[in-house]
C-alpha cells in the first residue's frame, strides 16, 4: 500500500479499531488464563505433596521413596500421578479435599483439538499443484453450492496478483488474466487490502474488473484471502452465475475453509517457496538479529504469535538493538520476550500501530510514515510522541523502526521519569493573575484527581499538620516577602486520610523593578526517607538492647553451667573405680548447651553414673539440665535400678513447664561384684574398652528420649566388667557429622578407642583431640576405669 503523506494522520476505520480492541481483549484473556493455569499447577503440586505425605505415613518411608511409590502405583493403575494423588487423598480423608482434587483435575484437563476437515483434505492434496486443487475444490465442494468457476491468485510482495490455478474458465480467459499488476483494483485485490472476505452480490455492482467479467458479470463473487499464521499468500476468488444474497450466512465459513486448502500449494507454486510463516529457524533468524544490531536506527524484530487455530493473535518482541529506547523507560531485557500488546497496549486502540504491523505482515507491502503520532504509557500516563515509522517484513518476521524526531518529546519523557523516580511534583504560581500550574505528579502527591483545582501556597497550612504551621509560615515569608529561595518540610494531611512527609522548595521570580511576579518550585515526597531514618534509629536502639541482653544471658548461662559442673582438675577416685571427665563447650557462646554428667556414691555402697544431653541451647537448656540432674540425684537415693530411675525422670521431664526433652544414660556400678546395670533414654550406648585392647559398643537396648511421651518402659541390661576395663559414656557432640550417618561415626570412634594405649585421662584427651565432629555442639565424655 502507498506510504502516508507526512503530517497527515490516517484514521483507522471503526471496524479496524474494533478488531484491535478485540485483540487487546484476547491478550488480557490469555494473560488471565496463564495466571489461572499457574495457580492450577501450584494446586496440583500441593495435591501431589499431600499424597506423598499420606504414603510416607502408611509405608513408613522417606520422601524420596514415597515419590517413587506414587509414580510406580500410578503407572500400574493406568492413571496420571495427579489423578492417582487425588484418589490417595480422597481415600485418606473423607472431606472436601476430594472435591478440591477433582475440581483441579477438571481445570487442568486440556480439551482435545478436533482435527478439522480442511486439514485432512490438505494432506490428501499434498502431492498436487494449485491447478489440481482448484479443479478439485470446484468439482467436489463449490458446484454443490451453485458455483461454476474458481480462480486462485498468488499475491506478490509488491501488491501484484498472479493466477496460480483456475477452473471453470476458458484457456483464453485464464491466459488474459495470468498477471495483474500492482495498483489495479479487482475483487481479489480488495480482499488482499482488507485482509478479509469480500462478498459481492454481483460482479457488475462492484464496478471492479476480474477474470470472467464478460460471461459472469451478472453473477455473484466471493474473494477470500488465504495463508498461514496470519500471513496472506494469495486470494481464492469464487464465481456464481446468479446473484448472491446480501448476507453471507453459514456458507461464509465453509468458503473460508475451502480457501485455506490452497495455502499449501501456493507456498510452493511454480517451484518458488514463499517465506516461512513463523520467522524462519536457525541461521536465518540469527542473521536477522545481526542485521538489526547493525542498524543505526532504533529497531525491534517482531515474531508472529499464533493461536490454537493457526491465526495471528499478536507479535512477540524477539529482539531490540542497543539504540532502541523504550518510551516507558523499561530496560530492553524486560521488553524482549514479551508480547506487543502486553508491552504497548495502546498500540491496539489509539495509534493504530498494531494494525499497520499486521497489514505489513499479511501482505508483505512495507509501510513508512514521517511524524506519525504514537501513544504509549509512561508511568500509567498516556504520552504521545511524533516518530518516523518504518515497517518491513523479513522472512516471516517484522522489522519495526521507530525514530523519535521531537527533541521536546524526548526531554518530556526523561523529565517525567525523573519526577516519578524522585516522587517530585512541579508547580508555578503567578502572584499577579493568580494562575497556578501543576504537573500530573503533584496531583498524585496531594491525592487529588487531575481535574481538581491546583492549590495556592497560601492554602498550604490548611493541608498540613497543625504542628508544622510555624515552619510553613517562615517558608512563606522567605519566598513571598523577602523574595529569597526557601524550603521546608511538613506533614501533608490528604483528604483520603493518608499522611505523607513532604519537602517543598521554591524560588521567587521578579521583574525588572524587583517586584514579585511568580513563584516556581517543586514538592517532593520524602516519606520513605523519613520512615527509614525513624526505623534505623529504632533498630539501633533495639539492637543495642538485644546485644546487651544476649551478653547478660550468655554470662548467666555459663555461670550456671560452671556452678553445676565445674571443670574437673583430675581423676575422681572412688571405691572400685577411677572416673575422669572432659567437657568441651560449643565454640560460639550463644550455643551454650545442656550436656551434663554426674557420679554419686549411693547409701547402698553402689555408685550412680549418668550422662545426659538436653535439647537446645542457651539458658533454657542449662536450667533444664539442672532440673534433670538434681531430680536424678534425689531419685537415686531410693535404691531403684537404672530403668526405674529413667522412668521416674521421664515423668519429671514430661511435666516440666518448659517442655524439656533430653537423652540420657543411667548406670549403677557395684564395686563388690564389678557388675554394671545400665539403661538408656534415646542416648548413644556406651563403649567398653577391655584390658586386652579390644573395644565393643554395648547393645542398643529399648528406651525413648525423656519428656517426649508420658508412659515409657525402659529396658535394663547388666554388664560384667573386669579389672582394667574402661567404660566410656559420651554425648553426640563427640561424633556428630553433617555428611555421615551416626553408625559410621560410632564405628570410627570404636577404632580410635582400640588404637589407644595410654591411661584413662590420656584416653579422654585423645578422643577430644581427634574427634571428627563438625556440628559445633558441646561435648561431654565420662570415662570410668575399674580398679582392684
Amino acid at each position: 500500500m502507498p506510504s502516508e503523506e507526512p503530517g497527515v494522520p490516517v484514521l483507522a476505520p471503526p471496524a479496524e479499531v474494533s478488531a484491535n480492541l478485540a485483540r487487546l481483549a484476547d491478550t488480557v484473556a490469555r494473560l488471565r488464563a496463564e495466571v489461572d493455569h499457574a495457580h492450577a499447577v501450584a494446586d496440583g503440586r500441593a495435591l501431589i505433596e499431600l499424597a506423598k505425605g499420606v504414603l510416607m505415613e502408611r509405608l513408613h518411608c522417606s520422601p524420596a521413596d514415597a515419590a517413587k511409590q506414587l509414580e510406580s502405583l500410578a503407572q500400574r493403575s493406568g492413571l496420571t500421578p495427579l489423578e492417582f494423588a487425588a484418589d490417595v487423598v480422597g481415600e485418606a480423608a473423607e472431606d472436601r479435599i476430594t472435591d478440591v482434587a477433582q475440581d483441579f483435575l477438571a481445570r487442568t484437563e486440556a480439551d482435545s483439538v478436533a482435527v478439522r476437515l480442511r486439514t485432512a483434505e490438505s494432506g490428501a492434496l499434498a502431492a498436487g499443484d494449485t491447478q489440481r486443487v482448484a479443479e478439485s475444490i470446484l468439482e467436489h465442494a463449490l458446484r454443490p453450492l451453485g458455483a461454476t468457476a474458481v480462480a486462485v491468485w498468488l499475491a506478490g510482495p509488491d501488491g501484484s496478483l498472479t493466477l496460480a490455478g483456475s477452473a471453470g474458465f476458458s484457456a483464453e480467459e485464464a491466459a488474459r488474466w495470468r498477471y495483474v499488476p500492482p495498483g489495479v483494483a479487482t475483487p481479489a485485490r480488495s480482499a488482499l487490502i482488507e485482509r478479509d472476505t469480500e462478498w459481492f452480490t454481483t460482479l457488475a455492482s462492484s464496478g471492479l474488473p476480474s477474470i470472467g467479467q464478460h460471461t459472469l458479470a451478472g453473477g455473484g463473487r466471493v474473494a477470500v484471502p488465504t495463508g498461514t499464521g496470519g500471513r496472506i499468500i494469495g486470494v481464492v476468488e469464487m464465481c456464481w452465475p446468479e446473484p448472491l444474497p446480501a448476507e453471507p450466512g453459514r456458507e461464509r465459513r465453509q468458503l473460508e475453509a475451502l480457501a485455506e486448502l490452497c495455502a499449501h500449494t501456493l507456498d510452493t507454486w511454480d517451484g518458488v517457496v514463499a517465506p516461512p510463516a513463523t520467522g524462519g529457524v536457525g541461521d536465518l533468524l540469527g542473521e536477522l538479529v545481526d542485521f538489526v544490531d547493525g542498524l543505526h536506527d532504533p529497531a525491534v524484530l517482531l515474531s508472529p504469535c499464533l493461536d490454537g487455530g493457526d491465526r495471528l493473535s499478536d507479535f512477540r518482541i524477539h529482539h531490540a538493538n542497543v539504540r532502541f529506547a523504550d518510551p516507558g523507560g523499561r530496560p530492553r531485557s524486560l521488553l524482549v520476550g514479551s508480547r506487543l500488546l502486553e508491552a504497548y497496549p495502546l498500540a491496539a486502540e489509539e495509534s493504530g500501530l498494531l494494525d499497520k504491523i499486521r497489514r505489513v505482515y499479511a501482505t508483505g507491502e512495507p509501510f513508512r510514515a514521517d511524524n506519525m503520532a504514537v501513544t504509549t504509557l509512561v508511568d500509567q500516563v498516556p504520552l504521545t510522541v511524533l516518530t518516523d515509522v518504518s515497517i518491513t517484513r523479513f522472512a516471516g518476521n517484522v522489522l519495526l523502526i521507530l525514530r523519535i524526531q521531537d527533541d521536546a518529546a524526548k526531554l518530556a519523557v526523561l523529565l517525567q521519569h525523573a519526577q516519578r523516580l524522585g516522587r517530585i511534583g512541579g508547580f508555578e504560581e503567578n502572584v499577579v493573575t493568580g494562575a497556578i500550574t501543576w504537573n500530573t505528579e503533584l496531583f498524585a502527591l496531594y491525592g487529588l484527581p487531575p481535574t481538581a483545582s491546583p492549590l495556592s501556597l497560601h492554602q498550604l497550612t490548611g493541608y498540613a499538620h497543625p504542628d508544622d504551621a510555624q515552619a510553613i509560615g517562615r517558608f512563606l515569608r522567605t519566598v513571598l516577602h523577602h523574595k529569597r529561595p526557601g524550603s521546608t518540610a511538613f506533614r501533608l494531611q490528604r483528604s483520603d486520610g493518608v499522611a505523607r512527609h513532604i519537602r517543598v522548595v521554591a524560588e521567587p521570580v521578579v521583574d525588572g523593578r524587583g517586584e514579585l511576579v511568580a513563584v516556581r518550585g517543586a514538592y517532593q515526597d520524602v516519606s520513605s526517607q523519613h520512615w527509614t531514618e525513624v526505623a534505623l534509629a529504632a533498630t539501633r536502639d533495639r539492637l543495642a538492647e538485644t546485644e546487651q541482653e544476649a551478653i547478660e544471658r550468655n554470662r548467666l548461662t555459663l555461670q550456671l553451667q560452671h556452678a553445676i559442673m565445674p571443670p574437673a582438675k583430675g581423676p575422681l577416685d572412688m571405691l572400685g573405680l577411677r572416673a575422669a571427665v572432659r567437657y568441651r563447650p560449643a565454640e560460639k557462646e550463644h550455643l551454650v548447651g545442656g550436656d551434663w554428667y554426674d557420679a554419686v556414691a549411693l547409701p547402698t555402697g553402689e555408685i550412680l553414673l549418668c550422662v545426659g544431653d538436653v535439647a537446645g541451647h542457651g539458658i533454657d537448656a542449662a536450667t533444664g539440665m539442672v532440673s534433670l540432674r538434681n531430680a536424678l540425684r534425689g531419685l537415686a537415693a531410693t535404691g531403684a535400678g537404672p530403668a526405674q530411675l529413667l522412668t521416674w525422670l521421664n515423668l519429671v521431664a514430661y511435666h516440666l513447664t518448659d517442655h524439656v526433652t533430653a537423652t540420657a544414660v543411667a548406670a549403677v556400678f557395684d564395686p563388690a561384684t564389678r557388675k554394671l546395670r545400665w539403661a538408656r533414654a534415646g542416648h548413644l550406648p556406651p563403649i567398653v574398652r577391655h584390658r586386652d585392647g579390644t573395644a565393643t559398643t554395648l547393645p542398643l537396648i529399648r528406651g525413648s528420649l525423656l519428656g517426649a511421651l508420658r508412659d515409657v518402659v525402659y529396658q535394663e541390661e547388666t554388664v560384667q566388667l573386669a579389672d582394667g576395663d574402661i567404660l566410656l559414656i559420651y554425648t553426640d557432640g563427640l561424633i556428630e557429622r553433617r555428611d555421615a550417618p551416626v553408625q559410621e561415626s560410632v564405628a570410627r570412634l570404636v577404632t580410635l578407642v582400640e588404637g589407644h594405649e595410654g591411661g584413662l585421662e590420656h584416653q579422654l584427651d585423645t578422643l577430644l583431640t581427634y574427634s571428627t565432629a563438625d556440628t559445633d555442639d558441646d561435648t561431654c565424655v565420662v570415662g570410668i576405669e575399674v580398679t582392684g
